[in-house]
Formats: structure tokens, sequence, C-alpha cells
């Protein structure tokens, strides 16, 4: 059985975390995520290259990339979130799964954050429980893509 290779995506201002609002986001750094990722991944029979950029068309172009070079993608739209239709896009026109997640719960927070634009066309998106939330997700995309 071939390792999987997964992407993960993390949007604008995620390379502020632990610096950022800690108390919604946390005290981690996008460092201590990434290293967790990639020990879950590697624990899990999967590898993970992690990615973040603050640019919209940065990150739909890494998504084209899902399968070509990744089985799969997690990506944290962060602010866009809530307003891009591209990025949506970008997500329904690769083959492989996408999982959707952020570290807050985006529901309980200010209404202009309770709709997301780009989680429709993911397989599922898991929020609201911080740094958990991308080892959740990375569980459920191995999981999906039949470990």
């Amino acid at each position: 059985m071939a390792t999987k290779q997964l992407l993960v995506l993390h949007g604008p201002n995620l390379n502020r975390l632990g610096a950022r609002e800690p108390e919604i986001y946390g005290r981690d750094t996008l460092n201590d995520v990434n290293a967790l990722l990639a020990s879950l991944a590697s624990s899990l029979g999967a590898t993970v290259e992690c990615r973040q950029s603050n640019h919209e068309g940065q990150l739909i172009d890494w998504l084209h990339e899902v399968g070509d070079v990744f089985d799969g993608a997690i990506i944290n739209p962060a602010g866009l979130t809530h307003t891009s239709v591209a990025l949506r896009d970008a997500i329904a026109s690769v083959p492989g799964p996408v999982i959707e997640c952020h570290l807050s719960n985006i529901h309980a927070r200010e209404p202009f954050r309770h709709k997301s634009v780009t989680a429709g066309a993911c397989a599922g998106a898991i929020m609201g429980f911080g740094t958990r939330s991308y080892t959740l997700a990375l569980r459920a995309l191995v999981d999906l893509l039949g470990n």
C-alpha cells in the first residue's frame, strides 16, 4: 500500500499563531502545529506537507496540486472562509478529498464568521478544538483515503 501524500494549507494570518489573539487561537505556533501533524501523519502511515500563505491565489495554486501530487488536503482558509468563492471553486475542482479545519468554532464567534463559503465544497469540516482540530482532520482524511 502506497504512503498517502497529504497537503495542509494554512490561510491568512495563521503565520501569527501563538502571538495573535492567544485567547482565541491558543499559544501554539504554526511550527508547533506543523510538527504535530508531521508526527501524527508518520504514525498513520502518511506524509504531510504543510504550507501557509496570506495570499488567496497562492492557496488556489497549491490546491490544484491535489490529485496530481497529493492524495487529499486539509485547509484552514482563515478569514477567506467567509468570502472566497474562488477558493471554494478551487476546492470543488480537485479530485481528492479536502477537509476544512478551524481552531475556533466559527459559529460561536461574530455573526460575520458564522457562514463558511468554502465548507460546502469540502468532504467535511472540523472546528472549535484548537490544534486538536487539525489532528482530528488529519485522522479523518487518512480514514477517507482508506489508510
